[in-house]
């Protein structure tokens, strides 16, 4: 590959002394940016952040807990959208009515399209997600809806230790943590071993009010598609919320944005990035400091840090929770008072697909975004400015490098067919990702 890349550069160095004056500026921007993308790296080569292709399952991220098989990922695929699981709900108007997806949908980077997650006690979709709303007849207090906004699971297979404060998972941020998981019963899932996905997994099923039994799994025709998925598995613990959470997150683990124009640069095609796009890489590898925090293979990584953001209850809310310990990042989580307000870096593939960035969504733009970093100033009361991350400084960015930066992140990092990774119909015969009449109505669905 690297041999190929060579050949082309000199390819473009010969026609560029023939013809075009501008061709020389693209290939010293395409070597300036391969050189700092290899700096960023933890192997020091630009290849690490080549993301699995897809033609190879052992190539996807995976734990020992939950090898990926076939059956597994095909099983999870058709769960994760499957309205007919939502038999948990608070009033009979909202039975089957939300799935997995109803929060992380495809066409918003397969996080919500709104604010905020609403699943039981929602009502609508509008276009990709953006209108869902509070269905009136639910008190607030009856809604299922978290206090920090979900996260995108696009290359969530790459996170060991998920959610914002990073508390779930036996692994990696978490090994010494170990005193910590007796304190309710979502942590002490993590005694189980398993990775941050598979764990939240199970904890969520039960959270978004989902039901695993063999009753169910078989009223909705699934019950064989398990058989298949988990025959190392007894008949009696086969149909449960663990062997779900197994197929959800072997699924998930396979939502990889390898069809991003980054990573067709990465792989040799060099005219995949416009000027501009090129020149946001490079501001993003250097001047803008992003890749101080976001060098992992998903651009994101298990660091945590303050950056003094609003929290959800500040910013917009159906069940405002000032108290709520997620407002208190990874303090939230290891009850160190220095650990509070600090947050995951999160992946930056397709982040640009919705409207609304950080936990608490009070940034509603990418161009927000780039100048709240650009700032570095702590917009929330509570988080003094003494308090923020060390690698959270003022940048110095002018108008045009900031736009530079936007095209890097919009156009480069997003992956334009994600719709690949939604089924075309669940087994239930349900509409998807919800099943209210508005929903119903919103997408064509009946």
């Amino acid at each position: 590959m690297r041999l190929t890349i060579l050949l082309f550069f000199f390819a473009l160095i010969f026609a560029s002394s023939c013809t075009q004056d501008k061709m020389p500026t693209l290939i010293e921007l395409d070597m300036e940016l391969r050189n700092l993308v290899a700096e960023a790296s933890p192997t020091k080569n630009p290849d690490f952040y080549i993301l699995p292709d897809g033609s190879d399952i052992t190539k996807y991220p995976q734990h020992e807990t939950n090898i990926l098989t076939p059956e597994k990922i095909a099983l999870g695929k058709l769960l994760f959208f499957e309205t007919g699981l939502g038999r948990d709900a608070k009033k009979p108007e909202g039975l089957e009515t939300y799935s997995c997806s109803t929060c992380h949908v495809p066409e918003s980077g397969f996080k919500p399209g709104n604010f905020q997650g609403v699943g039981d006690g929602g009502v609508g979709y509008g276009i990709d997600g953006k209108f869902r709303l509070r269905n009136t007849n639910y008190e607030v207090n009856e809604l299922d809806v978290q206090a920090a906004r979900p996260l995108s699971m696009v290359n969530v297979g790459f996170v060991h230790n998920t959610s914002w404060n990073g508390s779930f998972g036996a692994t990696h941020v978490n090994e010494g943590t170990e005193e910590l998981w007796d304190l309710n019963e979502a942590l002490a899932r993590n005694k189980m071993g398993m990775q941050g996905l598979e764990t939240q997994n199970i904890d969520g099923i039960f959270v978004h009010r989902l039901t695993y039994t063999p009753e169910v799994i078989e009223d909705l025709g699934y019950k064989e598609m398990f058989d298949d998925a988990f025959s190392d598995f007894s008949v009696e613990d086969r149909y449960s919320p663990l062997t779900g959470s197994l197929a959800l997150s072997a699924y998930l683990r396979t939502i990889i944005a390898n069809e991003a124009p980054f990573q067709d640069w990465l792989r040799g095609n060099l005219s995949a990035l416009s000027y501009e796009e090129k020149e946001g890489g490079i501001l993003f590898f250097s001047k803008a400091n992003c890749s101080k925090c976001h060098y992992k293979e998903n651009l994101g990584s298990l660091e945590f840090h303050a950056l003094g953001v609003k929290d959800m209850y500040q910013s917009a809310s159906y069940t405002p929770s000032p108290t709520d310990m997620r407002n208190f990042g990874r303090g939230g989580f290891t009850l160190k008072e220095e650990d509070n307000y600090k947050f995951k870096v999160p992946g930056l593939y397709n982040a640009g697909d919705s409207g609304f960035f950080f936990h608490g969504s009070s940034v509603t733009s990418l161009a927000a975004l780039i100048e709240y970093k650009n700032q570095a100033i702590s917009e929330n009361p509570n988080v003094a400015n003494e308090r923020l991350s060390e690698k959270f400084s003022p940048l110095g960015l002018t108008t045009d490098e900031k736009l530079y930066l936007e095209a890097f992140l919009k156009k480069s990092l997003a992956d334009p067919n994600l719709l690949r990774y939604k089924p075309t119909s669940v087994l239930s015969g349900n509409c998807f990702p919800n099943n209210d009449p508005q929903a119903r109505a919103d997408i064509g669905c009946h």
